[in-house]
């Protein structure tokens, strides 16, 4: 099995040195960055297992790499760990709607940082262990009880299987996170999920993901399927209890 690959982008040379050493000890391939357009670039060239994102780099910030990296076909379902110096909740939210996946706040520990890359890889095998599995079987990262059948839902249809979305008949691209969850909450329209059944149902026993993750998650789904973000008709939220798929 090849060594994960991982782009470091940080423009403090001594962290990203420190990252990068650590990363690699632990067997990761590393690439290393100081500033926003090189990553571009380094995205755009080649694929990555993982994504270590400072916020505040030089050239492009954190926040326009990470949209960036979404919309980009290559590296488009990359986890991504962001970097800040920044404590304040509503700059670990902006820098998580933005795509991010984790975030760790400076100063942190190497022994930390480790965990959560680990963490955000064994998503991402659960997810590519989802999309390889054959039809009827199901979905590691879902809720197992569900079928891999097409699950339609008013304007939706959720395809497990080839893991595709549509809504009136486009084709809409999700995260691997953004299906499971979506997954989840049509295979059982009107029922109200919990955040924590979500997280226990997608997320599995991930340490470092906590219900603030299922929030944000929800809003970046909304703004790919719902005709207004604002006024959602699909994911429903169900306030003091958390989400539900519109009734049938």
């Amino acid at each position: 099995m090849s060594a994960p690959r991982v782009l470091v982008v940080e423009d403090e040379v001594n962290i990203r040195e420190l990252v990068c050493l650590h990363l690699g000890l632990e067997g990761f391939e590393c690439d290393a960055v100081g500033d926003g357009h090189e990553a571009l670039r380094r995205l755009g060239d080649r694929s990555y297992d993982l994504l270590v994102l400072d916020l505040m780099i030089p050239g492009l910030d954190g926040l326009t790499v990470c949209k960036a990296a979404r919309r980009d076909s290559r590296n488009r379902d990359v986890p991504i760990l962001m970097l800040t110096a920044r404590r304040e909740e509503s700059d670990k939210v902006l820098g998580l709607e933005s795509g991010a996946d984790d975030y760790l706040t400076k100063p942190f520990g190497v022994r930390e940082m480790v965990a959560r890359a680990r963490a955000l890889l064994r998503r991402r095998r659960m997810a590519e262990t989802e999309s390889d599995s054959p039809a009827g079987s199901p979905p590691e990262a879902v809720d197992a009880t569900t079928s891999s059948k097409v699950v339609t839902v008013h304007n939706l249809d959720v395809d497990p299987a080839r893991r595709q979305v549509k809504v009136d008949g486009r084709h809409v691209d999700l995260t691997s996170q953004e299906f499971a969850v979506l997954h989840v909450l049509a295979s059982h329209p009107g029922i109200v999920f919990s955040r924590q059944a979500l997280l226990a149902r997608v997320w599995k026993a991930e340490t470092y993901v906590t219900e603030r993750s299922v929030d944000t998650l929800v809003k970046r789904l909304r703004r790919k399927i719902e005709a207004d973000s604002t006024n959602p008709t699909l994911v429903l939220t169900v306030w003091g209890a958390g989400y539900k798929m519109a009734d049938v």
